[in-house]
């Protein structure tokens, strides 16, 4: 499953970065690799059955102090 998941991923490479490089869209081209970096680093882990953290626990932590401090 995971040679699945980077061959899916490797298509969509292929498909789409070709004509993001050829009319010299670097921002797009920065954005769609952040986003295809942050769904190989959920999907991978999945295939292989691993737990994946909820990232609410960690948008808690961060603002937990704000909201507490709010308060007062």
């Amino acid at each position: 499953m995971v040679l699945l998941a980077a061959v899916a991923f490797l298509i969509i490479i292929g498909i789409e970065v070709p004509g993001l490089v050829r009319k010299k869209m670097w921002r797009e081209l920065t954005a769609f690799a952040a986003l295809l970096v942050i769904g190989m680093a959920i999907s991978i882990p999945q295939t292989l059955d691993m737990p994946i953290p909820n990232p609410n626990t960690y948008i808690e932590i961060i603002f937990k102090p704000l909201s507490m401090w709010l308060e007062k």
